[in-house]
């Protein structure tokens, strides 16, 4: 059905509506980038995300109100630009949303570790965090009861073989996970890694540690630190699970 002509506001309206749906879709697009590439401010690229929402939810609401007959038999001009609008809004404003909502759920933990009496150290990832905002030192007794009540299934692996054996299957586990390895260090049983975001390129350093744990197994103990933020968005913590799954299923 091809809608007249009825109201010349509506019209105005849908129009503005695709405008802006049109204009969140590059923002929010741009704002990962902006970091990952071009060095933008972590906090000024975040807030280009936000922005880009806002905008979006803008068009979405003028779409509804545009495409919403206010009476019985009213047709609305700009029916196809409102409801093109609805469709790019809500998908420009799908990722920020779930950021978002899942920043305002998750907890204010950046350092995650599966040994919060004795965390695995920074070593050659200390000297890479030059310019970070979060301090290179555990964040202490009050992190690690938070990490436990949120996080309590973290805890230290154990392999049924020996430490060589379970430094090789580390390193395995590292390459599957597209890690940057930054140290390999056999004889202390250590590994360290860079993990970064794919689209944002928020960087996370690793080091796992390796130790004998009894006379032919190993207890592998692993630790995962944002550089920057209040929260990881959990992301470290679902780090550590991934490793830990594909480290038990590795021969």
């Amino acid at each position: 059905m091809i809608f007249r002509p009825t109201n010349p506001i509506s019209h105005r309206l849908a129009r503005l509506a695709f405008a802006l749906a049109c204009l969140s879709a590059p923002i929010v697009a741009i704002a990962g980038p902006l970091h990952h590439y071009l060095g933008v401010d972590r906090e000024l690229a975040l807030n280009v995300f936000r922005f880009g929402f806002y905008i979006a939810a803008a068009s979405i609401a003028l779409a509804l109100a545009t495409i919403l007959p206010t009476r019985p038999g009213d047709r609305r001009r700009g029916f196809v630009a409102a409801v093109l609008a609805l469709v790019i809004g809500v998908a420009a404003a799908w990722a920020p949303l779930a950021w978002l909502m899942h920043a305002y759920r998750a907890p204010d933990l950046t350092d995650i570790t599966t040994d919060t009496e004795n965390p695995p150290k920074l070593v050659v990832t200390l000297q890479l965090r030059r310019g970070a905002t979060n301090a290179p030192a555990y964040p202490g007794h009050a992190a690690a009861e938070l990490q436990h009540a949120i996080y309590p299934d973290l805890t230290p692996i154990r392999l049924n073989v020996p430490p060589a054996e379970a430094f090789r299957r580390v390193e395995r586990v590292a390459a599957a996970l597209g890690w940057q390895v930054v140290a390999r260090v056999p004889a202390e049983g250590r590994l360290e890694a860079v993990a970064t975001s794919p689209w944002f390129g928020f960087h996370d350093d690793i080091v796992v540690r390796i130790r004998r744990d009894g006379a032919s197994s190993s207890r592998v103990d692993i630790r995962s630190k944002s550089r920057t933020g209040t929260s990881d968005l959990g992301v470290n913590a679902e780090r550590i699970r991934t490793f830990a799954r594909l480290l038990l299923a590795e021969r």
